[in-house]
């Protein structure tokens, strides 16, 4: 039960990200609009009986209670949603709470036709970008299955082909061109259509920044612990993604500063620091797991004194936590991509990445601190 001062505190806050007020004049269909919005986005609170400056009208409609809020998700909202609705008694007024969940089947859209999401404290109708990130938060689309426009067959590198495919016995060098094309099809580096999809030319194109600009790492170094402070290293990193990968390690690794004495004719580091596998697989989540489609933005990984953080384009899937994540659950937005990479083994099928960088820092007693902030994922590893 909601408390009539959790309630206050609510109000108090005023109209925002995650909570709207409403008349009780207001219509079903209006409704269905901010929980589709809510639904679509972070989930929120909508309090019936408060008015939009934050004073309590409370509710003179008797019909506003938890059957009629049960008929609107019912029937006013596709997919059907449930949400948690109650009434509460503030300062001598009714006040009808309801609690709109972090959507599970996104996209959800109103009976007229109409996919909304909330940003900041209103409503909009989602662009087709912004579409398109919702059906591949719900799974129902994967971006990295997509064809590439002006990409054929001839885009890929034979030789990495060929690598790739010799770790199932298959001499891809040797066989005939139509052969080869269906062996592509069948491993979803090339569409039916004949395109090299997304995550093909990740991991085996000839040059995959020409037609993908948002791949690819821009790496930073600062002096001091504020992105306005002195540069030190600027590096774009781009290319395959196993080259990413690798070149983006040894540049972290060659701006890391380990402190060391002079030991006879030998340095020798004094202080112990994370060891390669932890930056490597934060690497590797930021290269496997970020969100493809938002084309206007690469992974970024800044370094200053005393922490790294990695800023990956996208939020969580659906079915995703932060608290889910730390104990090790999966779910991939890029599954053929992450398919390719455990075939390469730079990653492990078993979920083991994430809850070995906790364990690390615990181990150095550090902190690492995870969070989603607008449209992208941010991990932040403290020295």
């Amino acid at each position: 039960m909601i408390s009539d001062s959790q309630i206050l505190q609510i109000i108090a806050q005023g109209e925002n990200s995650g909570v709207e007020f409403k008349r009780d004049d207001i219509k079903p269909e209006a409704l269905a609009k901010e929980i589709v919005a809510f639904s679509n986005s972070n989930g929120g609170v909508i309090l019936v009986g408060v008015e939009d400056d934050g004073v309590i009208s409370g509710i003179a409609n008797s019909h506003i209670n938890e059957e009629w809020v049960s008929n609107i998700v019912r029937h006013n909202v596709i997919p059907a949603l449930e949400v948690v609705s109650t009434t509460a008694e503030v300062d001598g007024k009714k006040v009808f709470y309801i609690e709109v969940p972090k959507g599970k089947d996104k996209p959800y859209q109103t009976n007229k036709f109409q996919f909304l999401i909330r940003i900041g404290s209103t409503n909009r109708v989602a662009t087709q970008a912004e579409l398109l990130r919702l059906f591949q938060q719900s799974g129902a689309l994967h971006y990295d299955k997509v064809g590439i426009d002006r990409t054929s067959i001839s885009s890929l590198n034979y030789y990495k082909l060929d690598s790739y495919f010799n770790i199932f016995e298959i001499k891809f060098d040797e066989e005939t061109s139509s052969s080869q094309e269906q062996l592509l099809k069948n491993a979803e580096i090339l569409t039916e259509e004949g395109q090299v999809t997304l995550a093909g030319m990740l991991c085996f194109g000839i040059n995959p920044s020409k037609y993908l600009y948002q791949s690819g790492i821009a790496f930073a170094h600062f002096k001091g612990s504020h992105i306005t402070d002195e540069l030190i290293d600027r590096q774009f990193i781009e290319g395959t993604l196993d080259y990413i990968i690798d070149t983006t390690l040894a540049v972290v690794k060659n701006n890391i500063k380990a402190p060391s004495i002079i030991v006879g004719a030998k340095r020798v580091e004094t202080a112990i620091g994370y060891p390669d596998k932890v930056f490597r697989e934060l690497i590797t989540n930021a290269c496997v797991h970020r969100d493809y489609s938002i084309v206007g933005s690469q992974i970024r990984l800044f370094m200053f004194d005393d922490r790294l953080e990695m800023h990956s384009p996208g939020r969580l899937p659906n079915t995703l936590s932060i608290e889910k994540i730390k104990l090790g659950s999966a779910y991939s937005r890029n599954p053929v991509l992450l398919k390719f990479l455990i075939h390469t083994r730079y990653v492990d099928r078993l979920g083991r990445g994430v809850p070995m960088i906790f364990q690390e820092a615990n181990k150095l007693g550090k902190e690492i601190k995870m969070e989603e902030f607008g449209e992208e994922f941010i991990v932040t590893l403290y020295f």
